[in-house]
């Protein structure tokens, strides 16, 4: 028998020396290794040969064939007076030496094997981690009928790749940190070289570097961490599953940020329009990328503020209420025991409630519970003298308006201000959405994504980025890069005009 594998005793031997350096004896390294990670049931030590050469690694994070196909078998039959002479044989692509035991455990922890021969001062640390992750599959939150359809996975090795497979440049520049005292998660800054602003970079990683926390699951933990204001309803930094966005936006000199075991990316800086924007704009027509995006802002007026208008004008405002309108509407409201503010705001809770659960149900599931539920709860609430048909329609087109929106994030924002309007409707009608839509602009003025305005290209304004903004002009219009991502290449593509100024 050429290995034998055991689990590590629970017998502790004291370790007489500097603490952080590598045990001279197998027993030592092994009662090491084992403290350090508390009798842990998946720490494993194989013992190989006759050589003094024994394998210390973390069962649950190795891949079990590449152990024996490329670190056992080459060695089981060999004997070795040294560590070095070692790496010769193994045919694994990352292997590394290290003396430091504060270094060992980490890298156990990444998927590495240690390999310790009895009497050397140094160990091998062979990276051979398990698969664990799912293929590459359809993006399901930002769907697009035009344009790439892949999206990003859990693997954050995955996710650089397909970035890569879109920036075939070596000005595409990825930096690793450490987040999390217990998650140690790995976090990545991916960025162009020469187009994305240095200084945002630096304000970036120091973010990054100054949480102080145990542990972070996923990217929306990281970005509440790190932007601007974490008290504010709107989103300041953009979350998307499409690599082809991202690749995009990195060439416009953002900044993407990707958190091992998250399939969603963090772009920014980030300003309000451009949660509108989609990058399906591009790969139409110009004037119906700017459809679209008018599409997109119609939508957005429904959603927040046509309900609160319906609430004012029939509890102050009767006289802005066409003739024509005016019995049918008093006839559908005739049953009603509500006033107008009340049963807008039951209604608007009834649709959250079946969109909330149509997403929590199974899909198939789901997808039935929303379309029967809204029928048969909105037939039956007008039948019943709970509501008025026209609400019905009008909390309807609201729902709608909240679907045209590419980014899920900013959505949900626009579902959750409904509310606030709906009530202050019903307070003081016009003047209270008046105020309330004061207040909205006078909190997103203050707000910033990465030190930039917010309401950018508007406030300031910065009349060349009008060009890409609510309206889309054709590329040979929009060569200049945003000055909203202060970009350190100006030109995106070098027209006459570019040349000119140059």
């Amino acid at each position: 028998m050429f290995f034998k594998k055991k689990l590590i005793a629970n017998k502790k031997v004291k370790h007489v020396g500097n603490e952080d350096s590598i045990p001279p004896s197998r027993e030592l390294m092994s009662s090491e290794f084992k403290n350090r990670f508390h009798n842990s049931a998946d720490i494993f030590e194989n013992e190989v040969g006759c050589s003094g050469i024994t394998l210390f690694y973390i069962g649950t994070l190795i891949e079990k064939t590449m152990l024996y196909q490329f670190i056992i078998e080459p060695i089981k039959e060999l004997s070795f007076d040294s560590i070095q002479k070692i790496m010769e044989y193994l045919s694994v692509a990352e292997i590394e030496k290290s003396n430091q035991m504060d270094t060992v455990v980490k890298s156990a922890l990444e998927g590495n094997v240690i390999i310790y021969l009895e009497g050397d001062s140094s160990v091998l640390l062979a990276k051979i981690p398990s698969t664990v992750g799912r293929s590459l599959t359809f993006a399901e939150n930002e769907s697009a009928v035009i344009g790439p359809q892949i999206a990003f996975n859990e693997s954050l090795l995955t996710n650089i790749s397909l970035i890569r497979n879109y920036l075939k440049d070596p000005k595409l520049c990825i930096e690793n940190l450490n987040v999390g005292s217990h998650t140690n998660k790995t976090v990545s800054i991916v960025y162009m070289n020469g187009i994305a602003s240095e200084q945002m970079v630096g304000t970036l990683r120091q973010r990054i570097q100054n949480i102080k926390i145990d542990g972070i699951i996923d990217s929306s933990g990281l970005l509440q961490l790190i932007e601007d204001n974490s008290l504010s309803i709107f989103p300041l930094m953009l979350l998307t599953e499409r690599p082809d966005r991202v690749s995009d936006l990195l060439l416009k000199g953002k900044l993407a940020i990707f958190v091992d075991g998250s399939s969603l990316a963090i772009v920014c800086p980030q300003s309000f329009l451009e949660f509108f924007q989609s990058l399906e704009d591009y790969n139409v027509n110009w004037q119906i990328g700017t459809f679209l995006r008018f599409l997109r802002f119609i939508g957005l007026f429904i959603s927040v503020f046509f309900t609160s208008i319906y609430v004012a004008c029939l509890t102050f405002h009767y006289e802005v209420i066409p003739q024509t309108l005016l019995l049918p509407l008093s006839e559908s409201r005739s049953k009603v025991p509500f006033p107008p503010m009340f049963e807008a705001l039951i209604l608007e809770f009834f649709i959250e409630l079946l969109r909330e659960a149509g997403a929590r149900l199974p899909t198939k599931v789901g997808q039935t519970m929303g379309i029967v539920g809204g029928i048969v709860i909105g037939t039956a609430a007008v039948d019943a003298g709970f509501t008025s048909n026209i609400l019905i329609i009008i909390i309807a087109l609201a729902a709608l308006g909240s679907f045209v929106t590419p980014s899920y994030s900013m959505g949900n924002v626009i579902r959750g201000l409904r509310f606030p309007l709906i009530i202050l409707a019903g307070f003081w009608g016009f003047y209270g959405i008046m105020y309330g839509f004061c207040f909205l602009l006078l909190h997103m003025l203050k707000q910033s994504s990465l030190g930039t305005p917010y309401l950018s290209p508007f406030y300031p304004p910065r009349f060349s980025d009008w060009k890409d903004s609510i309206v889309r002009l054709p590329y040979q219009f929009t060569y200049k890069r945003a000055d909203l991502n202060r970009p350190e290449d100006e030109y995106k593509y070098a027209p006459e005009k570019a040349k000119e100024k140059n």
